[in-house]
């Protein structure tokens, strides 16, 4: 297997390549437009081919080119949608998409936008800004707060101490972290009632918080 962290200086953005170096598939986690020479060179170094696209969230309402740069890279892409159809099928909460011989697990965790997704692959799980509640540089709080506690406490926390956790944004300096430090040490989960988690996310407007270390 090959994995590759690609993070963009200028603002945290953190992309990740996963591969089966043996099938010479893989699979791009949170890549962005502005890095297509860089990703096409990845791949071919390895002379991999991409078999999945994966975004655990977008603001394409802002990149309105982000899709249309991202289907230059030539495979399907995956991503949470208010829509129910035929072209959305792999992005919903369950589905398994194979490359070479390794499968990623789709995750449904809305609560940054309603429609973020998480990709779990072998003891790892991307979940691009589900953690860094207030350190997304193109949203600063929460669309769907009642929904990100549920996944965080339900969906995330549930699973193993030792699972590791990959954001979408690096948080000083960091991008991974564990199941078992984020449920003991999170600033905004650890230690708080669901009902003063959302009294606290209401107050952020009012209040605003550090970011917290992720």
């Amino acid at each position: 297997m090959y994995f590759r962290i690609l993070i963009n200086d200028s603002n945290g953005e953190l992309t990740y390549l996963l591969a089966d170096l043996t099938a010479r598939e893989a699979v791009l986690i949170d890549p962005h437009g502005h890095d297509l020479p860089v990703l096409a060179a990845m791949l071919s170094e390895r002379d991999l081919r991409l078999r999945w696209i994966l975004r655990t969230h977008h603001h394409d309402a802002i990149h309105t080119a982000e899709p249309a740069l991202l289907t230059r890279l030539g495979a399907p892409m995956v991503q949470g949608s208010v829509k129910s159809n035929e072209s959305e099928i792999y992005g919903r909460d369950g589905a398994v998409l194979p490359f070479g011989d390794e499968l990623i697990h789709v995750v449904a965790t809305p609560g940054h936008t309603p429609i973020c997704l998480s990709f779990a692959w072998r003891d790892r799980l991307f979940c691009g800004g589900l953690l860094a509640v207030t350190a997304c540089p193109h949203q600063a709080t929460p669309q769907a707060p009642e929904a990100l506690w549920d996944s965080v406490t339900q969906k995330v926390f549930t699973l193993p101490d030792e699972t590791l956790l990959f954001a979408g944004h690096d948080q000083r300096a960091r991008a991974v972290s564990t199941v078992l430090e984020q449920r003991r040490w999170h600033p905004l989960f650890s230690g708080r009632t669901r009902d003063e988690f959302l009294g606290h996310m209401a107050a952020l407007s009012e209040r605003p918080v550090p970011a917290p270390i992720f």
